[in-house]
């Protein structure tokens, strides 16, 4: 069995497979550094990411797929599960070698698991949209947390940062810990850490509200409550659509 370990990143990725070409040894399994190596294996190879390398192999990509498989191949990796980079390995090299494209033989166990896989990010990316909810700082800047279950932020600012180009605004993945400030300019991708790490819970502490984010809240939970039917009331459906991790921020489940 041949191992790569690789630092998890995409670009670290491109470069596995830069290596795996020209070493003309194919890994069977990727790991990241604070992966447990198994006991017995035949070739052990330390990948070290190079912007060069991942570069060439993109750039091979581009020639041999649509736009749209390129974004499936960018936006899947976002979905940061265990076995993703293994799978987009497969389908680059499957890419590289075919002499026609292979992004619509979902026949394919890899090119049909990658389409699914981008099709859960991007239910995820609406979710975001559809719950994010923001408090209004006493500075005057909106706030909104949420805990994602995939890596899907930095799709949604664009849209943020046109549906409310006229506010500031911080949101924040709490999940890994970073999130995007925009200052009515620019858009700045930020960490809260130390002191400012503890004002992150959520839900704005009302120390630092808004003087009439309070009342908002209270309005808005009266009227979810009043246009809700009671006799109509599906527990499951309603988890279906509102996945229960958005809740914690959610202003109307508070």
């Amino acid at each position: 069995m041949n191992i790569f370990v690789y630092d998890r990143t995409f670009d670290g990725l491109l470069t596995a497979v830069f290596d795996a070409y020209f070493r003309r040894t194919f890994p069977d399994l990727l790991l990241g550094p604070e992966d447990t190596v198994p006991l017995f294996y035949d070739e052990l190879v330390e990948v070290i990411t190079d912007e060069e390398k991942s570069g060439r192999v993109w750039t091979s990509l581009q020639k041999r797929l649509s736009k749209g498989a390129l974004v499936c191949l960018t936006q899947s990796w976002l979905s940061e599960l265990p076995e993703i980079g293994m799978i987009q390995f497969r389908y680059i090299r499957k890419t590289l070698d075919s002499p026609r494209s292979i992004e619509g033989n979902f026949g394919d166990p890899d090119v049909l698991e990658l389409a699914r896989i981008w099709k859960k990010v991007g239910r995820e990316r609406h979710a975001l949209v559809q719950f994010v909810r923001f408090q209004k700082a006493e500075d005057g800047t909106y706030f909104a947390a949420f805990e994602p279950a995939a890596n899907v932020l930095p799709l949604v600012i664009p849209h943020f940062k046109d549906r409310f180009a006229d506010q500031k605004w911080l949101i924040y993945d709490m999940k890994r810990r970073y999130g995007y400030y925009y200052d009515l300019t620019e858009v700045t991708e930020v960490t809260l850490e130390g002191e400012a790490a503890h004002l992150v819970t959520g839900m704005l502490d009302e120390s630092i509200m808004d003087r009439d984010e309070k009342l908002f809240q209270q309005l808005w939970k009266t009227y979810f409550k009043s246009i809700a039917i009671r006799e109509r009331i599906n527990p499951r459906k309603h988890r279906q659509d509102m996945p229960v991790r958005y809740w914690k921020y959610l202003t109307e489940k508070q």
